[in-house]
């Protein structure tokens, strides 16, 4: 037993508490080109979201210098040196605050206010998104503290994504869309704490020394705090987890479906889509060359239920676009 808790001793590898420290001060402040390259690298991930290009925002992830003063909060937590984490969530505040206003400015003024995919999935954090960011905020702290540190830092970066949430948050803002400025804007909170929280963690196992002297009821009560705030994050992280399995449940549903009762039968679908925000929810179909009667169209409707597919209301009766109409000749 004490050899397997022995290969997986952190302390094993460990650089110098000092020196990570020093390290650890130095990455936190957002002045002069810290503030510069934050900028362009929000412009750029902006430019990726907006162009709906993966390799665009990964880079800008990569060029990010955002996890400096998240990890710098983590420490001066598990240290209790108030005086850094007062400095930390102030720079913190400086580089959120640079990064709204730009990817705000940029997506104003940018002629494409069309929400892609890459900006869509930033507007519902779930649970995932908690694990993400405390596993990579893991890693992150881990290799900080190493003397031999590799090369895990960008991976996390990439991992924990902070940059594209503040870009998704500037272009709700932009296009006057809260409900999209709020969920980008709650994922960045969710990655940023739960990074602060992991290192937190791996500060106190590692015991980094006091910079102050905290009693003990203190202690007790900013452990307490942040147990508060991680329940308070993860609640509905688990509640948006849930609805968004429901509805992977309900869209498999919808294709089986449509490819067992249509697709099968030797109807061409030519256009499907599939409104789930209404009440009821409605499905929109076209076809190539097949026109349902009322009659088949009610039988259809009580398949659906059959598949599991209630309160969805079914519509065989679209006029086939022109643009598709082409594109099928």
């Amino acid at each position: 037993m004490n050899k397997i808790l022995r290969f997986f001793d952190l302390h094993q590898g460990e650089e110098k508490k000092e020196a990570v420290l020093e390290n650890v001060v130095s990455n936190i402040s957002f002045r002069g080109a810290n503030a510069w390259i934050l900028a362009c690298a929000i412009v750029v991930a902006s430019v990726g979201l907006n162009v709906n290009s993966t390799a665009v925002i990964i880079g800008a992830m990569l060029i990010s210098p955002l996890m400096g003063p998240i990890v710098g909060a983590g420490f001066a937590l598990g240290t209790f040196d108030f005086p850094l984490l007062k400095k930390s969530l102030k720079n913190l505040l400086i580089a959120t605050l640079i990064s709204l206003v730009v990817s705000f400015i940029y997506f104003l003024l940018s002629p494409f206010k069309e929400a892609q995919s890459e900006l869509l999935a930033r507007t519902s954090p779930n649970i995932y998104d908690v694990m993400i960011a405390i596993f990579g905020g893991l890693v992150g702290v881990i290799a900080i503290t190493r003397v031999d540190k590799g090369n895990p830092i960008p991976g996390v970066a990439i991992a924990t994504a902070l940059m594209p949430p503040l870009c998704t948050a500037g272009y709700g803002l932009a296009i006057g869309n809260f409900s999209f400025f709020a969920g980008a804007l709650f994922l960045y909170i969710i990655n940023c704490v739960f990074i602060c929280i992991s290192t937190f963690v791996i500060v106190k196992y590692l015991r980094y020394p006091k910079t102050h002297y905290v009693d003990q009821q203190r202690e007790k009560r900013i452990t307490q705090s942040i147990t508060i705030i991680t329940i308070i994050l993860v609640l509905p992280s688990i509640y948006f987890a849930y609805n968004l399995l429901q509805e992977k449940k309900y869209t498999n549903k919808v294709n089986q479906f449509v490819q067992q009762e249509l697709s099968n039968k030797g109807y061409t679908v030519i256009y499907e889509k599939l409104e789930m925000n209404g009440n009821p929810k409605k499905l929109e179909l076209a076809f190539l060359s097949k026109k349902f009667s009322k009659k088949e169209v009610e039988s259809l409707q009580h398949s659906m239920e059959t598949f599991g597919i209630t309160n969805t209301t079914l519509d065989l009766e679209l006029p086939i676009p022109r643009w598709l109409f082409i594109r099928t000749v």
